[in-house]
């Protein structure tokens, strides 16, 4: 009995996981943004990076146009990508699409947000505020939590 008990039970987690999963996504239209971060900067840094996953659970693709938060004096989209052996950066003027029924990353070493003329420091345990603007989709304000400076990716938020 009891191990049919368990097994109902288990069933039923794997059922409502991907439930969990959203749980702490930010929704606006058909876009949902989920695990944002920023790095801690040191105290005089003029430069921050922001990452975070975007889906795109639509029928039509949808596109970040620009972004912005009282934390910097601009926000920028950012790439970087390898042109032969050599890392560069360059922004994204006209934003980063987001593919119908994809999900796009902005990490460390790719997409990202590139927080321009800091007005303080990022501190790891705080959050920022960023507004983000979609092209149909509009704009979401969003607090975004500051991680430890080598952060890679945002901590996962299961609660079960």
């Amino acid at each position: 009995m009891i191990a049919l008990f368990r097994a109902a039970l288990a069933a039923s987690l794997l059922l409502v996981a991907p439930a969990f999963a959203q749980e702490d996504a930010t929704h606006v239209g058909d876009l949902a943004i989920t695990q944002p971060f920023v790095r801690a900067t040191l105290p005089n840094a003029p430069v921050g990076g922001g990452f975070m996953t975007i889906e795109n659970t639509g029928s039509a693709a949808d596109r970040l146009v620009s972004a912005s938060s009282p934390a910097a004096a601009d926000v920028q989209i950012h790439e970087m990508a390898m042109a032969g052996d050599v890392m560069k950066m360059r922004q994204l003027p006209d934003g980063l699409e987001l593919p119908a029924g994809q999900s796009i990353e902005l990490a460390p070493g790719g997409f990202h947000l590139m927080f321009m003329g800091l007005k303080q420091a990022f501190v790891e345990g705080e959050s920022v505020p960023v507004t983000l603007v979609f092209e149909k989709a509009g704009a979401v304000d969003i607090a975004v939590p500051v991680l430890g400076a080598a952060a890679s990716a945002a901590h996962s938020a299961h609660k079960m």
